[in-house]
């Protein structure tokens, strides 16, 4: 566990007093790093008790890793008297709602950027899923992924606020209040939000664009370590003006089959 103070001139950003969160990052079908960290999170939980904690899971449970299936069942059962939970959507899971809507024109990039390890762990050959007339190929993964599943992810939202944080999957368009903020850009935005050095109003704690560590700025805070490929699921603890970091060791998947032509 690692403390790490803000270095900021202004005002220390704070979550309110007896309020707690845990963000965890992009999870991508790690069930192995998504279990050891929901066992640190409650055991740190256990040894600083807080009246009012959540556990923010900022998107992109599913794809690239090997078991988006079991990320998704094991979330959506996700039973604490510790925590609640909250989940936001991220754009991993927005492409496979879209898919499972029947949206054309989504398939092939999708099995090219980690849908081929999703598909894999629902019973599904990535490669036959490539051969298949597109309409086909949908209708596949449609009866291939389980109502409640799909229920569950129908169920995200795209930001949390607690205090002087708020929780987003990818970030925000500066200069644009929060409620003007699109969809599009809290799923997916990077470089107008990444290189921005504005005042938001508040400390945006994000997934989406891989670190090898924890970038911590005075405008935001990325969490997404990458941990399909390095083994490093990151858990970001905020309360007070506190913040301190969990993770995960180091830990490299099985391989997985990947799509080949």
């Amino acid at each position: 566990m690692m403390f790490s103070p803000f270095r900021k001139k202004r005002l220390v950003p704070r979550a309110p007093n007896g309020r707690r969160a845990y963000a965890v990052g992009d999870i991508h079908g790690r069930l192995d790093l998504l279990d050891r960290l929901l066992v640190d999170i409650e055991r740190d939980i256990s040894g600083r008790p807080a009246a009012d904690t959540f556990v923010v899971f900022l998107g992109d449970l599913i794809d690239r890793g090997p078991q988006s299936r079991e990320v998704v069942e094991r979330l959506r059962t996700l039973r604490s008297k510790s925590f609640t939970p909250v989940f936001l959507l991220g754009n991993h899971e927005e492409v496979l709602l879209r898919l499972i809507a029947g949206e054309l024109g989504l398939l092939a990039s999708w099995l090219r950027f980690g849908g081929a390890e999703c598909a894999q762990s629902y019973g599904l050959d990535p490669r036959q899923l490539a051969h298949l007339h597109e309409a086909d190929a949908l209708a596949a993964v449609r009866a291939a992924v389980p109502a409640s599943h799909v229920e569950f992810l129908d169920t995200f939202i795209d930001t949390f606020r607690l205090g002087d944080y708020l929780f987003v999957h990818a970030g925000i368009r500066p200069g644009v209040e929060l409620s003007g903020q699109s969809q599009r850009d809290l799923r997916w935005i990077r470089a107008a939000f990444l290189d921005s050095q504005a005042d938001h109003g508040f400390v945006v704690v994000h997934g989406h664009t891989i670190t090898e560590e924890v970038v911590e700025l005075n405008n935001r805070i990325g969490i997404d370590t990458g941990a399909y490929a390095s083994g490093v699921l990151t858990a970001l603890g905020l309360e007070g003006e506190e913040r301190w970091y969990l993770k995960t060791n180091v830990t490299r998947p099985e391989p997985s089959t990947t799509l080949v032509d």
